[in-house]
């Protein structure tokens, strides 16, 4: 018998709002986070916008020296482990430090660092230099800051898997305490790539949405129209917990993480195999892991990056993999709404399907005006979210590298 893993804490710092319940609001009011850029002069790039944190004070959540040595990835990550481990009632200790771990990824880790160290080097010279820059852009330090935040002495480590990396730490996450190595971790993702370097190295591979008239309506998953992703950052947060010690102690539990399967395309370092053959054993796996079939899924949260590859590939894996019972689901991207949060993305994403199920209640796909014929007639929720029952949920990440990850939650039930 192994080990029932639950939610029960939530944190988030998007695009859409600084902490879970305005970004949870805007996504169920399909608000749209992107802007013109406001961190740097993106006035000669060819793409002006993204979808940016904004009003974010770090000194809400970080002594001032210490935020002044870390990258806003860190920032992001520091804020958004706070306010779960807040929601779990944990944030002032209740828990044995050495069965409680941390696993907090980065696809790309602390890029602004990087570049303005670099720029310093360039001006002038190597003696200037911080000496905090290798903490403030290795990938792994938020993890190892949120571990000290909260005296967590258990197993503590980075995933890095581009934009599925947080989706990994998830499911990592919950084979820990499946496997009875920790009885509480704090995972998810962050991300800070609004920078210059990033946008124009998307930019020039192409990958970005150019519609710099209209921010607002760039991200347009499954659209006919669609030319790219957007941008985004921040980072998501969640706080897993082994049934009976969240029991013992009382706490809310937001539903059940019921299953998980990472898989790998051998195949490309960007693209994808046909009919993303990676994601739809990755999205089988998680059911069987969790014991669903496809006539138990009512919601799909979509990879959906508003690319004309990606999109119509996930949706005939999705329609695949559901089968007959693919007429009856919901599907959506909330990248439409906040923009591509490349390594912090799964775990909104799973942070929105988990208040899909609280709610009974479907973010949209904004944006969706024409649908792609090529994506199979799926439900994709379009332009307003919607009321239905929601019991069991589908999170789909993958990254370049050929990194597929599904994790399915569920409605808790004793």
């Amino acid at each position: 018998m192994r080990r029932r893993v639950v939610v029960t804490g939530l944190g988030a710092v998007t695009p859409l709002g600084n902490d879970v319940a305005t970004t949870w609001l805007a996504m169920r009011a399909g608000v749209s986070g992107a802007s013109n850029i406001s961190k740097f002069d993106a006035s000669a790039f060819p793409v002006r916008f993204a979808c940016e944190v904004k009003g974010f004070d770090p000194l809400q959540s970080m002594e001032r020296k210490e935020a002044k040595r870390a990258d806003p990835y860190t920032q992001y990550a520091v804020a958004a482990a706070v306010e779960a481990m807040n929601d779990a009632g944990l944030a002032n200790g209740g828990f044995d430090v050495d069965r409680t771990g941390v696993i907090v990824g980065s696809g790309i880790g602390g890029l602004k660092s990087f570049e303005e160290q670099h720029d310093i080097y360039q001006k002038r010279g190597v003696s200037k230099i911080s000496p905090f820059f290798i903490p403030m852009f290795i990938a792994d330090i938020a993890s190892g800051v949120v571990s000290m935040r909260f005296n967590a002495r258990g197993p503590n480590y980075a995933t890095v898997s581009a934009c599925a990396t947080s989706a990994h730490a998830i499911g990592d996450a919950m084979r820990t305490i499946q496997y009875g190595d920790a009885d509480v971790m704090i995972c998810g993702g962050a991300e800070a790539t609004v920078t210059p370097m990033a946008i124009g190295g998307f930019a020039n591979m192409t990958a970005l949405s150019r519609r710099n008239d209209s921010p607002s309506t760039a991200s347009r998953p499954f659209d006919a129209t669609r030319d790219g992703f957007v941008m985004g950052e921040g980072a998501g947060i969640i706080v897993l917990e082994e049934l009976e010690h969240a029991r013992a102690r009382g706490a809310r539990i937001y539903g059940e993480v019921a299953g998980y399967r990472a898989t790998g395309d051998a195949y490309h370092l960007t693209g994808q195999l046909p009919d993303h053959e990676g994601l739809q054993r990755a999205m089988r796996g998680a059911m069987q892991d969790g014991g669903l079939t496809p006539a138990d899924i009512d919601y799909v949260n979509a990879h959906g990056t508003s690319t004309p590859l990606n999109d119509s590939n996930e949706a005939k894996a999705i329609s695949l993999v559901l089968g007959a019972s693919a007429a009856s689901v919901s599907v959506s991207s909330t990248k439409s709404m906040t923009g591509h949060m490349l390594g912090a993305a799964g775990s909104v994403e799973f942070i929105a399907c988990t208040l899909a199920i609280r709610d009974q209640l479907v973010p949209p796909t904004i944006n969706l005006a024409t649908s792609d014929p090529d994506c199979c007639g799926l439900d994709f929720t379009p332009n307003a979210s919607r009321k239905r029952e929601v019991n069991a949920a589908l999170s789909n990440s993958a990254g370049f590298g050929g990194h597929n990850v599904s994790l399915a939650v569920k409605r808790y039930q004793d």
